[in-house]
């Protein structure tokens, strides 16, 4: 017999999550025509408001995007000033992000668009269940991250372990 699922594909976890997603960024860019961000600027502001001094690799990985993409759109940030690249205490090749009083003016305004679209989103749901929505959405979102860095610690430690088993057999030959 088949179950439920298989009847109905887009039922799936997966689809549901990455069909809310890019509705709710969708209607959330509605929303925001009249600030003049793109999407992607207003994701990088809102994550580094909330990473203040992150490099520019640790916000390419939170915002989900390659390094030199990022570049560009740092490069650009910078220039209309909404960000500033400092250089990095601990490193000197490194530089730190950071938001400009420009850009968290507009951290209000995005937070207010936001709330509204988790509104729509959240239309006919009590509070119980939205409580409970955030905390199962709260446990899969700690599950997969645990997971990916368990897969990334042992991505880093498997060359690590190689190396030793070559140097290993080096001196017993």
């Amino acid at each position: 017999m088949q179950s439920e699922e298989s009847h109905f594909p887009d039922l799936s976890l997966g689809f549901l999550l990455a069909d809310a997603a890019r509705l709710m960024r969708r209607r959330f860019e509605q929303k925001s025509r009249d600030l003049d961000m793109t999407s992607a600027q207003m994701r990088i502001i809102a994550r580094l408001s909330r990473n203040e001094g992150i490099s520019q690799v640790g916000l390419a990985t939170v915002v989900d995007l390659e390094p030199m993409t990022l570049c560009r759109h740092i490069d650009r940030m910078e220039s209309a000033g909404l960000v500033v690249r400092e250089q990095d205490p601990n490193d000197r090749r490194a530089r730190q992000l950071f938001t400009t009083a420009k850009a968290r003016e507009l951290i209000h305004p995005m937070r207010m668009r936001a709330d509204e679209v988790f509104a729509e989103a959240q239309e006919g749901l009590s509070e119980e269940a939205r409580r409970q929505l955030l905390e199962t959405l709260s446990v899969v979102v700690k599950n997969l991250s645990d997971a990916e860095t368990a897969v990334s610690a042992s991505e880093t430690a498997a060359p690590r372990r190689r190396e030793r088993v070559d140097a290993r057999q080096e001196t017993t030959a």
